[in-house]
């Protein structure tokens, strides 16, 4: 039984649990209880933790306090969605109560926990049962009765979870809407399994395989592949600095998709990183230049790689090159935060997902645009990076998502040299309305309250697909089946888009609406947004109906009624 925790044991539990939650990510966001395609808590909790254990891999701390605010720090301001955030806020108590700590033993971990979720109730205006707040709390309480009995960390970890695995089970029970879609709540589930990762590192059990989804690892799996197997040999890794930030990769994206497969491409402002599989190297080198200066590549040969592994050799890697580009991905090239000094009066950041979207938002003055919404909801720290690069006194945040407005709300304390005002839109239409009641001429005071009163008078509507088979406030919702959301509740579905359009064309606040806006997205032609134009031209004659190509992902429509 392990009785006390050292800086090193403390480092190796956070990363063991970032793996642990990260190998488990999609289940705990299939327990998301609405059947539209956005579950992301597990997938919001995974990358949030993954900041902590990557900036704890890159040190060695002295004390566990100091590992433990290193944590809290890159958790911050790697939050992602509400889960996140609360996630972070957890840690940032657990910090705050071992900050002078070397070691802990089972009393200091139960304090710490207890911390922690004073830490995140205390930041939680409207703290509900059946989340994650009840399972850290009851957890919390268990552990402190373990310490009074057994002085022992693993112990007190083991009543920890105990008590939260039936706290989790019992949320069913407590919220209603997890109880009409029979299941327990996803960020209380996502809590334990970081728990649990922590604990079995503590154990010594082995740490979880993890197969990342949104990025391949540069390096393929040669261990479960023959040579014969490869269809594309080079393994080609490279850096470009680009030439303008405005650059538009999907020329680039399909020329690449053309030549190999297995293809992923970061950006940020200033360059672009792109992993890709192919048998001509060269010629996607070459290609990249159009857009931008070469600044470090690795090619390796997947097939002599097999060979020599399958012949039990040394096989050959490109580790120099590999140090290389972790310090430039660090951000050891120089390439410091761009922290721009105050311009002018006000400067404004708006989240969204879809290039239509992204222009309207630029039109109408938006500083920086943030790529994100339901299904990816940006971190804290990519929030303040925007912040910090406008120009302006006063930075108005627009989150556009109720999921994102407790990250944006975490930059107000972190930001430098300039105020931070968050406006909690929770719908793009919402804050497309708040920029257009924006005064450049009018105070800070006055603008937030002009456009608060003009977003709290958009009703949004949006129509998706349903992931899964669900019963839901009284649907009987299959897989596949069109669902119209009215403010985020169901309004209605059918198999038929065309008389689901019908419906919520019908529907009062777009009977009563003067000024109504289509987004239409990704996935709609433009023949199949002027069906949808006519139908609302029709239902709605005393409206004045604008049609936009908004580009956004998982909605076919975002319908705004003023």
């Amino acid at each position: 039984m392990t009785q006390t925790i050292d800086a090193a044991a403390f480092q190796q539990m956070v990363i063991h649990a970032a793996a642990a939650i990260s190998a488990q990510k999609q289940h705990i966001n299939d327990l998301n209880v609405f059947p539209v395609p956005d579950g992301d808590t597990g997938t919001n909790m995974s990358l949030t933790i993954s900041a902590a254990a990557a900036e704890l891999k890159k040190k060695q701390c002295a004390t566990v306090g100091e590992a433990a605010q290193t944590a809290a720090s890159a958790l911050l301001r790697g939050a992602r969605g509400n889960s996140g955030v609360i996630l972070s806020l957890l840690f940032r108590g657990i910090a705050k109560s071992l900050k002078d700590r070397e070691t802990i033993d089972g009393r200091d971990l139960a304090i710490a926990l207890d911390f922690g979720v004073a830490a995140a109730y205390k930041a939680v205006m409207k703290p509900a049962e059946g989340t994650i707040l009840t399972v850290s709390r009851l957890a919390a309480a268990q552990a402190a009765a373990a310490a009074r009995e057994e002085n022992a960390a693993e112990s007190v970890l083991e009543a920890a979870i105990r008590e939260g695995q039936e706290a989790l089970a019992d949320t069913i029970n407590q919220n209603p809407v997890l109880k009409k879609a029979g299941v327990v709540d996803a960020g209380g589930k996502g809590f334990l399994v970081i728990l649990q990762g922590m604990l079995d590192s503590l154990r010594g059990e082995p740490m979880p395989q993890v197969e990342e989804e949104s990025a391949p690892a540069d390096k393929a799996d040669f261990v479960a592949m023959a040579a014969e197997d490869i269809t594309f040999a080079f393994d080609t890794v490279f850096i470009v600095r680009k030439h303008t930030e405005e650059v538009d990769l999907e020329p680039f994206r399909t020329y690449l998709n053309s030549i190999g497969d297995s293809l992923v491409i970061g950006e940020d402002d200033t360059a672009f990183k792109v992993h890709v599989h192919t048998n001509t190297p060269g010629a996607a080198l070459t290609e990249s230049q159009k857009y931008g200066t070469l600044e470090l590549a690795k090619i390796e040969n997947m097939r002599t790689q097999a060979d020599d592994l399958a012949a039990g050799k040394h096989v050959q890697s490109t580790d120099d090159l590999e140090a290389v580009e972790a310090e430039l991905e660090a951000g050891a090239d120089g390439g410091a935060p761009v922290k721009a000094a105050p311009e002018k009066k006000y400067g404004f950041v708006a989240v969204c997902a879809g290039q239509g979207l992204e222009a309207v938002f630029r039109d109408l003055g938006v500083d920086g645009v943030i790529s994100g919404g339901q299904t990816m909801n940006p971190s804290t720290e990519d929030i303040l990076k925007e912040i910090d690069k406008t120009p302006a006194e006063v930075v108005f945040v627009l989150p556009n998502n109720k999921n994102i407005i407790m990250a944006a709300e975490q930059c107000i304390p972190l930001a430098e040299g300039k105020k931070v005002v968050v406006l909690p839109t929770k719908t793009v239409p919402q804050g497309i309305s708040a920029m257009l009641a924006f005064d450049p001429d009018a105070s800070e005071a006055d603008n937030v309250s002009g456009m608060t009163e003009a977003f709290g008078n958009v009703h949004t509507s949006q129509i998706t697909y349903a992931a899964r088979n669900s019963d839901f406030d009284g649907f009987d919702i299959q897989q596949g089946d069109y669902l119209a959301l009215a403010e985020s509740a169901l309004f209605g579905t059918d198999k038929d888009l065309t008389a689901l359009l019908k419906r919520l064309a019908g529907a009062e606040p777009q009977q009563e609406a003067e000024f109504i806006t289509i987004f239409y997205g990704e996935d709609v032609s433009e023949t199949q947004a002027q069906t949808a134009l006519e139908i609302f031209t029709a239902a709605c004659p005393n409206a004045e109906i604008t049609l936009l190509a908004g580009g956004q992902p998982v909605y076919y429509y975002m319908i705004s009624a003023e």
